[in-house]
């Protein structure tokens, strides 16, 4: 007979936890953390979900088989936002397949590393000699551009403007927990997510029928996929379904790079100490004038350490479930029935310390020496870990190094605003940094 499954105190009648993980969702898990120990079931609405804490704990979650815990059946609140059929509206078979994009491979990598920066050069080539910019605003642009030239073509880029980062905003302003209760709820959020993506629905069909009108055979993967036919010669994926594709690989691609760029940078400032390191070790690697590229991304430590660092911190995701499906899921003493969902908290564990002494500090040096931090495969979990570790994780970090290697090189930046002014918004699934967030940049002297 299994152990009892310890139940975290403070429910509310109907919906138990649900207000305080809207509220302070990482107080929230750290509390289930604190008073049940590895195992801790949090109420949500009348669901449960069952949080695993410790490396061992997430170990188990991380290496259990889709046919055991099933992630998408535990997020079928993002169903309005991915649109049927997509991501979590797809087999396993399906999601399988979509991983194997061949953009994140080795070798396409040294290809993107080059117009990543080419696309950065692009975005500050207005600015001048000094001003100030909203991180979240910039960065987000900037990795919509560099994404999708990436991930689905450079002739699909060229098509893409500023007016996509509001909608994908609203998107990701969309994914409010009280999505757990009804994700058709009619909140002033969920309409904005609704309409913001019906406009992303619209643009595709626009770029497409522009396409078929100039005549133009484009070689980007969209274009690809929209000439794939059924046997009855229908098109296999209608607009609705890519654009479903495009939300899921921006997501991927562009909002985690946009949060982590933005959190690097204001940690560099915070830091001036890191700064000064950083920027030396990008003026010794460019000082023979080589372009940025794939090879020169590999030889940046420095900077990688505090990107690792600020991942650390300021995960973007705070939460990662899975539904006990087919067969109940044991963890020692323990076992989870099927139909209850089970989960780990990336910015509980990437704090414990036993694993990062003093946790709160920004110490790039956890990051180098015989024993770096991020060895603890299951306790150092921004990209989550085993089987369902983010395929995109080596494009991240090549894309944001790209990024802040001209950025550093040419700009020098200041705070705008109070240093305490500067959070992260956890009130939505999806983390963004709170705005506004403003920093100051002039031109630097060459080195």
């Amino acid at each position: 007979m299994s152990t009892p499954i310890p139940r975290l105190t403070g429910r509310v009648p109907l919906l138990g936890h649900l207000l305080e993980l809207r509220r302070d969702p990482i107080h929230l898990m750290q509390r289930c953390r604190d008073e049940c120990g590895e195992i801790g079931e949090i109420v949500l609405a009348g669901q449960s979900l069952v949080m695993l804490y410790g490396e061992a704990a997430q170990e188990a979650f991380f290496r259990a088989p889709d046919e055991q815990l099933d992630q998408a059946a535990a997020y079928p609140f993002m169903k309005p936002v991915f649109g049927p059929g997509v991501v979590f509206d797809a087999t396993p078979e399906q999601r399988k397949q979509a991983l194997r994009n061949r953009s994140l491979r080795d070798q396409a990598l040294r290809g993107h590393a080059e117009s990543i920066a080419r696309e950065t050069e692009r975005m500050i080539a207005g600015w001048g000699e000094s001003g100030s910019v909203d991180l979240l605003e910039f960065f987000a642009e900037l990795t919509i551009y560099t994404s999708s030239g990436a991930l689905i073509g450079p002739e699909f880029r060229e098509e893409l403007g500023a007016e996509l980062v509001p909608l994908f905003a609203d998107l990701e302003r969309g994914t409010d927990p009280i999505a757990y209760v009804n994700p058709n709820l009619p909140l002033p959020s969920f309409r904005k997510r609704d309409r913001a993506r019906r406009r992303l629905v619209a643009y595709l069909q626009a770029i497409f029928e522009r396409r078929e009108r100039e005549g133009r055979q484009c070689q980007d993967l969209f274009q690809i996929l929209r000439g794939i036919r059924n046997p009855d010669g229908s098109p296999r994926f209608d607009v609705e379904t890519i654009t479903g594709m495009f939300i899921s690989l921006m997501f991927a691609g562009h909002h985690t790079t946009s949060t982590t760029s933005s959190w690097a940078l204001l940690e560099l400032l915070r830091h001036p100490e890191w700064m000064n390191r950083v920027r030396e070790e990008l003026d010794k690697l460019y000082a023979d004038g080589r372009d940025v590229s794939y090879q020169a991304l590999r030889e940046i430590p420095m900077l990688e350490s505090c990107f690792k660092e600020t991942l650390r911190l300021h995960p973007p995701l705070i939460l990662l479930m899975r539904k006990v499906v087919a067969q109940p899921f044991a963890y020692k003493d323990w076992s989870v029935p099927i139909g209850k969902n089970v989960g780990v908290s990336i910015a509980v564990s990437n704090r414990d310390p036993a694993l990062f002494p003093e946790p709160a500090r920004f110490d790039p040096l956890r990051y180098q020496g015989d024993h770096p931090a991020d060895e603890h495969v299951f306790g150092w979990i921004p990209f989550g870990a085993g089987r369902h570790r983010c395929v995109g994780a080596a494009f991240a970090m090549m894309q944001v190094k790209a990024i802040f290697s001209i950025l550093l090189r040419r700009y020098e930046f200041e705070l705008a605003q109070p240093p305490e002014t500067y959070k992260s918004d956890h009130s939505k699934m999806v983390v963004q940094l709170a705005q506004p967030c403003r920093v100051r940049f002039r031109r630097r002297k060459a080195p």
